[in-house]
């Protein structure tokens, strides 16, 4: 869309009148209120897919996800996989609150029978419920899901928090149909499903027990490296410290795969800011390989922070590790 396209679209002019011009907390529970349009979807319109009763209108870029999801409930594979890459592409750009509405007819697109693209449905679903820090992979940001701290805009002008609960919300209320998913048979079904249910703003204790429960049965390393950082991230997300031990017990396990001894030490960086411990930094330089790298450059939570240079495994490592970050990408790597 063009500049002009912008200046004459009635959703983006909304919205700039609304929460540019305007003071957004006057918008709390209204039309523009992506929260309240998505609190509002009937559970028989979402299981009907019944699209006409969302008013995607109000939100910029909304039509345009109406048409993907129309494109999506034609059940053809072949037409799936670029609508669902705009959908992904809009969450990556800081345009979410038209996906937002759409979260609850991708998780029923990701927990149907039919085969091809469930995958990638669950992951915009997990996508448009977590905030954009492209690259960030700090102790203190790379599992921060935010949504409820301070306001963060859209680029359309729209509040991306409300954009994010919104979505967070709706995993929330439809964790019954996701939960059976940990025991899909494809791993990148698994795998997305737990991202999603990683961002869920409640239901945390069920999902925690639900995640720690699939993991003994977990025998795909990247699956199972993506149960831990999901159970870390919802766990940051609700404040649960006890996983910190959790987390603390499961990287210094021997018996473990390193992917996911290697997402535990990650997860427990994340939720603690207690000194890195000799055992910990060894545990690192043994299993932080690059087969180990390859193995886990797939998750979505190391695709958020990929850059050019070294994987993200590694950049993370380093940043959590308080490893010299200079010209890292012109370095031979330390765990090679």
């Amino acid at each position: 869309m063009t500049g002009r396209d912008w200046e004459n679209d009635p959703a983006y002019r909304g919205v700039v009148r609304a929460f540019v011009d305007g003071d957004p907390l006057d918008q709390v529970g209204g039309p523009l209120d992506v929260r309240a349009v998505v609190t509002g979807i009937r559970p028989e319109a979402k299981d009907r897919f019944l699209l006409d009763e969302v008013p995607w209108g109000r939100f910029p870029e909304g039509a345009r996800v109406r048409e993907v999801m129309e494109r999506l409930r034609s059940g053809d594979a072949a037409a799936v996989g670029s609508p669902l890459g705009m959908l992904i592409g809009l969450c990556a750009n800081d345009m979410t609150a038209a996906v937002a509405p759409a979260v609850p007819f991708l998780i029923r697109i990701g927990t149907g029978p039919a085969a091809g693209h469930r995958a990638e449905a669950l992951t915009v679903v997990g996508e448009a419920a977590r905030m954009r820090h492209q690259g960030v992979c700090t102790r203190a940001d790379m599992l921060r899901l935010r949504g409820d701290d301070e306001w963060s805009f859209e680029v359309t002008g729209y509040l991306q928090n409300w954009s994010v609960q919104a979505a967070r919300g709706a995993i929330a209320t439809d964790t019954d149909l996701l939960l059976p998913l940990l025991d899909d048979l494809d791993p990148e079904v698994r795998i997305a499903t737990a991202y999603a249910l990683a961002a869920a703003s409640g239901r945390a204790p069920d999902i925690l027990t639900a995640l720690r429960s699939r993991l003994p049965a977990e025998h795909d390393p990247a699956a199972g490296a993506g149960l831990v950082l999901a159970i870390a991230q919802l766990a940051r997300a609700q404040h649960e410290m006890g996983t910190v031990t959790w987390m603390r017990t499961c990287w210094s396990d021997p018996s473990r795969p390193p992917e996911v001894r290697v997402s535990a030490a990650m997860g427990w960086l994340c939720l603690t800011d207690l000194p890195v411990s000799d055992e910990l930094r060894a545990t690192v330089d043994d299993l932080a390989t690059d087969g180990t790298a390859r193995s886990m450059a797939p998750l979505p939570w190391m695709r958020a922070v990929e850059t050019a240079g070294a994987s993200s495994l590694h950049r993370c490592l380093r940043s959590m590790l308080d490893l010299d970050m200079t010209d890292v990408g012109d370095r031979d790597d330390p765990w090679t």
